[in-house]
């Protein structure tokens, strides 16, 4: 039988050792992670990754007792972005296995966002075992009155539970002040479900490393932050004309014509919210990053190809829907397809052919300054 040597490991995905108790990750060894202990319960007592590391201090001490070979490590990610703070959690557990030289992995874990991260671990090194951590509370009104509270209080949970019935309740308010009841089912609906989509897609994830990305682009004085701004008002006016499309031309008969319509009305804003906001990653590749300017040529040009289809395509699915007073019949919605078919086709075989000349030219201007 080989080797064996176990690391007991407790994962704070949100890293409330490091913002809350100021301590930073990894941290190591039996007296290190109690200490951390300590210094979260002094910072937070309530916070339930405090028992998570003193089960894992717990389990720790039975396997020495046992006489097994065992190392402890806390690895906390990052508070407020997951995807940078997986990637430090994926870093920080090759450094403690290089360190500690262990072979397998008991994962001690509060439960909840943290579990999210057992693909890492199991990538890096043999889970052999899982253990929650749960606590125990009082099985009374108070008990329960008191949990709910501090649910509601925490910020992670609030903006999950709270946000939608309150945008419920909002909409409904402002529906009725413009003495517009029959549209405040719609709107709500609209809304409720495009939230749930941006919650179950992940799209918070994607908005926040967009801000984070214009952001940056502002600090480093790219070209892109202008055309950043441009796209963001292009698309703005998108919902707003999709919006009149809809005002105009809905006739109540179904959702899947409301979401038509909708988009029918907006896609040549966003295409050119989208084409505008390429413009500037072209441009800042080709001064800056000359590796990536033909992804950046490509995506433009596909971009453009799934507008045209995507208009054509829509403008022929509402010509058959028999709508009231919608400007397209019937030949011209067939017309539409057609030439969305062969303009997003042409679209995409020039991006093709641009993205090959580019990347030899990009390759021929990397030889010649490596020469230099």
């Amino acid at each position: 039988m080989g080797f064996t040597r176990t690391l007991v490991l407790n994962i704070d995905r949100d890293d409330d050792i490091g913002f809350k108790a100021d301590v930073e990750s990894p941290v190591t060894g039996r007296d290190a992670c109690l200490d951390a202990a300590i210094r979260l319960a002094l910072a937070d007592p309530e916070d339930s990754d405090l028992n998570a590391i003193f089960q894992a201090v717990s389990t720790y001490d039975k396997l020495i007792a046992d006489g097994e070979e065992a190392e402890i490590a806390v690895i906390g990610g990052n508070h407020f972005r997951f995807i940078e703070g997986d990637r430090k959690i994926a870093k920080l557990l090759d450094e403690v296995i290089h360190t500690t030289g262990c072979n397998q992995c008991i994962l001690v874990t509060d439960g909840g966002e943290d579990e999210y991260i057992l693909p890492i671990i199991q990538n890096k090194i043999n889970i052999s075992s899982i253990q929650r951590v749960v606590v125990s509370q009082m099985p009374n009104l108070e008990g329960t009155y008191y949990i709910l509270k501090k649910l509601f209080s925490d910020p992670k949970i609030s903006k999950t539970v709270l946000v939608l019935p309150g945008l419920t309740l909002l909409l409904y308010a402002i529906s009725y002040a413009v003495n517009r009841p029959e549209i405040a089912t719609m709107v709500i609906a609209g809304c409720v479900g495009g939230y749930l989509l941006y919650k179950g897609f992940s799209l918070d994830e994607v908005v926040r490393s967009e801000v984070v990305d214009l952001r940056s682009t502002l600090y480093r004085g790219r070209f892109s932050f202008v055309t950043y701004i441009g796209g963001i008002i292009f698309a703005i006016i998108g919902v707003m004309e999709g919006t009149s499309a809809l005002t105009n031309y809905w006739d109540g008969s179904g959702i899947f014509p409301m979401a038509i319509i909708f988009l029918w009305g907006a896609v040549a804003w966003f295409t050119l919210a989208a084409i505008t906001t390429s413009l500037g990653s072209i441009i800042d590749s080709f001064l800056y990053e000359h590796e990536s300017l033909s992804r950046a040529v490509i995506y433009s040009y596909f971009i453009s190809a799934i507008g045209v289809l995507a208009f054509g395509g829509m403008s022929y699915t509402l010509s058959n829907l028999s709508l009231d007073q919608f400007p397209i019949t019937q030949d011209l919605g067939i017309t539409y397809i057609i030439q969305g078919a062969i303009g997003g086709l042409i679209c995409a075989f020039v991006g093709i052919i641009l993205q090959h000349f580019i990347s030899i030219w990009a390759q021929d201007k990397g030889e010649a300054i490596s020469f230099q």
